[in-house]
């Protein structure tokens, strides 16, 4: 019985955890630049990097860039709903005034969700 009980305790345990890593992850996506791009007054190289946000009032969200697990720019944005999931992760460019591209959408594999910036 005593099994039994230690069983279950590690059980709960695992799904708590499993459930906690998950929605530390919700607000997050790994995206990948070709080139140099972009957000805010900062410029991103070529890489890999991560986007981590949160919610703020009005519907915005204040978006960290990370590349190597460390902060390289932040930006303001917004959580645009999609008709369906993203069938794979893009980054969508516009030029701007100065011809640079600057980041304008970003797209995360099977998300409903794309963070926009500059609306």
């Amino acid at each position: 019985m005593q099994t039994l009980a230690r069983l279950a305790t590690l059980s709960l345990l695992t799904v708590a955890l499993t459930t906690v890593t998950f929605a530390a992850n919700k607000n997050q996506g790994n995206f990948t630049l070709a080139g140099t791009v972009r957000i805010g007054s900062t410029e991103l190289g070529a890489g890999d990097y991560k986007a981590q946000w949160q919610a703020e009032s009005g519907g915005a969200v204040k978006v960290e860039f990370l590349q190597n697990g460390k902060t390289v720019a932040t930006a303001e944005g917004k959580l645009k709903d999609l008709q369906q999931p993203a069938p794979y992760t893009a980054v969508v460019t516009k030029p701007a005034s100065d011809n640079a591209q600057q980041i304008d959408e970003i797209d995360f594999n099977k998300q409903k969700q794309a963070l926009v910036f500059g609306e």
